[in-house]
């Protein structure tokens, strides 16, 4: 399929080269292709995306990225510097590159002013934050964004109509120690990261941030971080039990009807035809996007996948451009419209 649109596409900064080699020594099998790749922004992916029919990326600034600093100063600044050299960087290639905002998650405010900065001033679509934000002096605490505190966030994202990508981070910290520490091979795609945005949505969903911020999109990347493969457990529990629970006043809608008006979910790093056609039948066809995760996933394993899915082709058509062309309201990037499959 030619014009595909992709959207969890990771980037770092170049003077973090060698931080960027060391991490990519702990999980790549080829470190130093990792590191070219996620250093480059307008060279090698455009390459790659001519090759396999990605019409326009949208990039973000690799997890854990500022979550992972506990000092609010020190991630403000360098959330400043991350979007303020990523503008720099598409400039010129608008029609084949996005962004989203990468902020700091210490003080709602300021994370809003940031985006708000990013948006009005650089043409960003969003942002993209990795889970909880670490705090604390010993960096173990966690901010989450699911209360009434982050209420200013919300309504600045829904103001500027503009989505919010909920992407993993690694676990921390007392929590590492306590649960991952003597199964750290769980750490990752095969258990934490959806573990931790499942909590954090479900929290959002419970605690009432879609009742008060109706409008509010959120994306979850790995088709939806296992929570559509447990829809209707979650929905048959609260059914009957929303006033016992506590919940009659801050979930007031059932969770298919938050999936179905306030989530995406994006094929992001799950290339399974099986799982995406029990997730389309889910969520609906209507809610779901391609993407690669790359470098952490190559645009081949993605591409190819998809581009053979025995999807209906106004179904193929819909994930792979057509729901990310309405969501990020996007004109002129380049679509080719002459052919829907390879």
């Amino acid at each position: 399929m030619l014009g595909k649109i992709a959207l969890e596409e990771a980037f770092a900064l170049p003077r973090f080269e060698e931080r960027t080699r060391w991490w990519a020594s702990l999980f790549s099998t080829d470190p130093e292709t990792h590191v070219k790749e996620i250093t480059d922004i307008n060279k090698i992916r455009i390459a790659h995306a001519d090759k396999h029919g990605v019409g326009y990326q949208i990039l973000s600034y690799t997890a854990p990225g500022v979550q992972d600093i506990c000092d609010p100063k020190e991630a403000q600044a360098l959330a400043v510097e991350i979007n303020d050299f990523l503008a720099g960087e598409i400039k010129g290639h608008e029609d084949r590159l996005g962004a989203f905002a990468t902020l700091s998650m210490h003080n709602p405010q300021e994370a809003a002013t940031e985006l708000r900065r990013c948006v009005e001033q650089y043409g960003f679509l969003g942002a993209l934050v990795n889970d909880t934000q670490r705090a604390g002096p010993d960096g173990d605490e966690m901010i989450f964004y699911d209360n009434a505190d982050w209420d200013i966030f919300w309504s600045t994202l829904t103001d500027l109509d503009v989505p919010l990508y909920l992407h993993p981070r690694n676990p921390t910290g007392t929590i590492y120690d306590k649960l991952w520490a003597d199964r750290k091979w769980l750490v990752g795609p095969p258990l934490s990261f959806a573990q931790g945005v499942s909590l954090h949505a479900l929290g959002m969903v419970t605690n009432g941030v879609f009742d008060r911020h109706p409008k509010l999109q959120i994306i979850l990347g790995h088709l939806g971080e296992h929570i559509p493969f447990d829809m209707w457990r979650i929905n048959h529990w609260f059914e009957d039990r929303k006033k016992a629970l506590g919940l009659a006043e801050t979930c007031k809608r059932t969770i298919r009807e938050y999936f179905a008006d306030n989530f995406w979910i994006t094929t992001s790093g799950h290339f399974s035809t099986n799982t995406l056609t029990f997730c389309m039948g889910e969520v609906g066809a209507d809610r779901i996007l391609f993407s690669i995760d790359y470098p952490f996933e190559n645009f081949d394993d993605a591409c190819s996948w998809f581009d053979n899915a025995e999807l209906n082709l106004v179904d193929k058509r819909k994930i792979g451009r057509d729901n990310a062309k309405r969501l990020f309201k996007l004109k002129g990037y380049k679509d080719s419209e002459a052919s829907v499959a390879h």
